[in-house]
């Protein structure tokens, strides 16, 4: 007989963030991108141009995780919709530059809800630099891994 302690799984935290990550991906797509006929493959295209425009296609395909055949259909729909342009590198005529159109900047943003986004980004990071820190990473590591400063990370421990 073992004193073994019994794991309900469906109350397991990374199995937990797991379904709410995942739930968060589908009510996105069918709810938020649906509306405005986008895929999510379409819309980290647009994130991705949103954040640093102008790139390269091939770049924005290793910046998306989507390989490069499928994001050349993802490119011609979002074209065909207005939402991005597609031209030839003034450097490289064998190079394809992305940019997208103010059209497309103007749906990110109503895809985007910035003020609910806020609080749930805060939360998360808070979360990751409590783990982190319990895990014995440091807040430089944690801080470059969230996009922030190691100042603002050591700081956000000290308030806590």
């Amino acid at each position: 007989m073992t004193n073994r302690r019994r794991l309900d799984f469906s109350e397991y935290l990374p199995y937990l963030i797991n379904r709410v990550g995942w739930l968060l991906v589908v009510d996105f797509g069918q709810n938020t991108l649906a509306r405005h006929q986008l895929s999510i493959a379409m819309w980290r295209v647009l994130a991705v141009l949103a954040n640093d425009d102008g790139q390269r296609q091939i770049d924005v395909a290793a910046r998306t995780s989507i390989d490069v055949s499928t994001l050349s259909r993802v490119v011609t729909r979002l074209v065909k919709m207005g939402l991005v342009t597609r031209t030839r590198s003034a450097t490289n005529n064998r190079e394809v530059v992305v940019r997208l159109t103010p059209k497309g900047a103007a749906i990110l943003a109503r895809v985007i809800p910035a003020k609910d986004l806020g609080v749930v980004r805060r939360s998360l990071r808070r979360m990751y630099q409590n783990l982190a820190s319990s895990a014995g990473i440091s807040a430089r590591t944690a801080a470059h891994a969230l996009g922030g400063s190691a100042a603002s990370a050591a700081s956000s421990r000290r308030r806590r």
